[in-house]
């Protein structure tokens, strides 16, 4: 599947290349220590934020994004 932004999509299939070999070799097998796919996970998010920007994409209510502002720990 392709990125919201085509200059993402390379950056989307190296994040889950990187995050399908971690999950099958590493916390499949008991070994959940670190995050070697965190640099490629934030750059792609960075590609989308700023994709989403270009587009116009709405994006109220989504959390995804990160945490919605007004929102009380405990409350869902």
């Amino acid at each position: 599947m392709n990125s919201v932004g085509e200059a993402c999509t390379e950056l989307k299939r190296e994040y889950d290349q990187c995050f399908n070999r971690w999950f099958a070799e590493k916390f499949l097998k008991g070994e959940s220590g670190g995050d070697p796919c965190g640099q490629l996970f934030k750059r792609y998010q960075l590609c989308v934020q700023k994709a989403i920007k270009e587009k116009d994409i709405p994006i109220e209510g989504l959390e995804f994004m990160g945490p919605s502002k007004g929102k009380t720990e405990g409350s869902s």
